[in-house]
């Protein structure tokens, strides 16, 4: 993880942080499923008390990563299944947010867009993962700020916890960004000229790809 986004981490509320931690741990299947966690044992592995574990495990239970069950709380993780779930769920909120977007983006806004898309060149051009996901996530987060669908980009940000581990996951295993930055750059291009339906499509494509490298990079994670 990068400076930058450890000093983020730890500006969060404990629980928050801890939540975090967890949910780094079950993406990349340190913390594999069915394994019980238990609240004692996790205050003594993180140095907190029990309070801001239940708040980790009420956020990680909201996000499908964690389930209650009549003897506590266990690890779901993330199977072929989630995964499929996770970006359908996703490309159906950012068709929407992303056409919004479209119809409200101003000039600034397309600037910060573009300087976003910049940031993820020169990240692709230095190798460095970590700075990339964070430009990545920025790029998409903003169509829900721009959609002025405040109910949109609650559920978004439900979400957007998972996508960003999930983005440090995929874009560690990616050997060349480039082609995710160019992606990215062609979206910009569509949003730019106002054409809804290029960028929905482009956008479905993008999607899809990330969750189809989700799964493979989770296959090498499995077999490591």
């Amino acid at each position: 993880m990068d400076q930058l986004a450890v000093r983020q981490v730890r500006q969060l509320p404990l629980g928050e942080r801890v939540a975090h931690q967890l949910r780094v741990l079950i993406v990349t299947g340190q913390l594999e499923s069915g394994t019980h966690l238990v609240e004692g044992a996790l205050a003594d592995r993180f140095d907190v008390s029990r309070g801001p574990i239940r708040d980790a495990l009420r956020l990680l239970e909201s996000e499908g990563l964690v389930e209650s069950r009549r003897r506590g709380v266990y690890v779901t993780g993330l199977g072929e299944d989630d995964v499929d779930e996770l970006f359908t769920l996703r490309e159906s909120l950012e068709t929407l947010a992303l056409t919004r977007a479209i119809e409200r983006a101003g000039k600034h806004d397309i600037d910060v867009l573009n300087s976003l898309v910049t940031a993820m060149a020169e990240a692709a051009d230095e190798g460095d993962p970590a700075v990339f996901a964070q430009a990545d996530l920025e790029f998409h987060s903003a169509f829900y700020a721009l959609a002025g669908h405040r109910r949109l980009a609650a559920v978004w940000e439900q979400y957007r916890p998972v996508f960003a581990v999930i983005l440090d996951v995929t874009n560690t295993q990616d050997r060349d960004l480039h082609p995710a930055a160019e992606a990215h750059a062609d979206l910009l291009h569509a949003i730019r000229s106002g054409d809804v339906a290029q960028a929905t499509s482009l956008l479905s494509s993008h999607l899809l790809g990330a969750g189809n490298r989700l799964q493979a990079a989770l296959r090498q994670v499995a077999r490591t």
